[in-house]
C-alpha cells in the first residue's frame, strides 16, 4: 500500500510540474520557479529535496522581483495540498526562507498561507492525528514568527528609544513565541521514528536556540534600559514590577519545559547523546530583583 501511495504521489508532482511548465508568465508566477518549489515539496516521504530547497533560497536573494512568484507559488502548494508530507516540506521551506533574512520576506507579516487547521485527507485519523498536530503547531510558530518580526522591523524603523516597560512587553511576547516553538514536537512514538520528522526537529532545535538567546539579549537590554532611565524606581504593584514578575515565573517554567525538550530530541538523535546544553535561566533572578524592587 505504501508502494502504491508513493507511487500516486509521483504522479501527482509530475502532473504538476507539466501543468507549471506550459502556464504563461505572469508577475506572480514564474514557472522555473515553481517546478523547483513542486520538487522541493514532493510527495516523498523517504528524504528532504535539499538542493532544491538550496535553489529555492538562491532565487529569493537574488532579486525582491522573484518574491512574489516565490509566495504565490508555495501559497497555491500549501493552499492544494491535503498530505501532510508536503505540507510539513512545505513549512520547513518557508522557515528557511524566513532565516534567509530577506527584506522583502520580513515585510510579509503573516504567513500567505494558512495550515491552522491542516488535516491529511490520505491517512486514516488513528494514525495522521500527530502529523496534523505537528504541522499545525509548527504553522502556528512560523506565522507569529514572522509577523512579531514584521512588528519589530515597522517599531525600530520609527527609531525611538523604548521605554522599560516596552523592553519588558517584548520579552513576553518573545516568551509567548518559545511557548509555540515548544509545542512543536512528535506527540506520538511512532512519529519519532520517521525521518521527515526527524528533518524537521533538527529545524526546531536550531530555532530554539536562536529564540532563546534573543531572549537572553532582550532580558540585558531591559537591564540596561533600567540603569540608564533616572526616575523613581517601580514600586510593588507597578506595571514594570508586574511584568518583570510574570516573566521570572515564566522563565522558570520555560527552563523545565526546554530540559524535557532537549531530553526528547536527545531520545530522538535529533541532538547528540554526549550533548547536554545547559539552561540558563531567564532572566538571572537575582540581578531582575534588586534592579526593580528596590523601593
Amino acid at each position: 500500500m505504501k508502494l502504491w501511495k508513493r507511487a500516486v504521489g509521483v504522479l501527482k508532482d509530475k502532473r504538476s510540474i507539466y501543468v507549471a511548465g506550459v502556464s504563461r508568465r505572469t508577475s506572480y508566477r514564474n514557472p522555473h520557479l515553481e517546478a523547483i518549489i513542486i520538487k522541493a515539496t514532493s510527495h516523498d516521504d523517504s528524504f528532504v529535496d535539499y538542493k532544491n530547497f538550496q535553489r529555492v533560497y538562491q532565487w529569493a536573494r537574488t532579486s525582491p522581483l522573484y518574491m512574489k512568484p516565490l509566495i504565490w507559488s508555495l501559497s497555491n502548494r500549501m493552499d492544494k495540498t491535503r498530505t501532510w508530507v508536503v505540507a510539513l516540506k512545505g513549512l520547513m521551506l518557508i522557515h528557511g526562507v524566513i532565516c534567509c533574512k530577506i527584506p522583502a520576506i520580513q515585510r510579509i507579516g503573516r504567513l500567505p498561507f494558512d495550515l491552522s487547521s491542516f488535516s491529511d485527507g490520505h491517512t486514516k485519523p488513528s494514525k495522521a492525528w500527530g502529523f496534523n498536530a505537528f504541522i499545525r503547531a509548527y504553522f502556528a510558530y512560523l506565522d507569529q514568527k514572522s509577523f512579531l518580526t514584521f512588528s519589530e522591523i515597522k517599531e525600530n524603523n520609527n527609531a525611538k528609544k523604548s521605554s522599560l516597560g516596552e523592553e519588558l512587553r517584548r520579552l513576553v511576547t518573545w516568551q509567548s513565541l518559545m511557548d509555540l516553538l515548544l509545542q512543536v514536537r512528535p506527540q506520538g512514538e511512532n512519529m519519532r521514528r520517521v525521518g521527515l520528522v526527524f528533518e524537521a526537529m533538527i529545524c526546531v532545535v536550531t530555532e530554539v536556540f536562536e529564540v532563546y538567546e534573543k531572549m537572553r539579549r532582550l532580558i540585558s537590554q531591559a537591564v540596561a534600559r533600567a540603569y540608564e532611565d533616572d526616575h523613581i524606581w517601580p514600586r510593588p504593584g507597578d506595571v514594570e514590577v508586574n511584568l518583570a514578575n510574570g516573566i521570572m515565573k515564566k522563565a522558570t517554567v520555560q527552563g523545565d519545559e526546554l530540559c524535557l525538550f532537549f531530553e526528547l530530541c536527545r531520545e530522538m538523535g535529533v541532538l547528540n547523546a554526549s550533548f547536554s546544553p545547559k539552561v540558563e535561566r531567564i532572566p538571572a533572578e537575582e540581578d531582575f530583583r534588586e534592579l526593580l524592587f528596590q523601593t
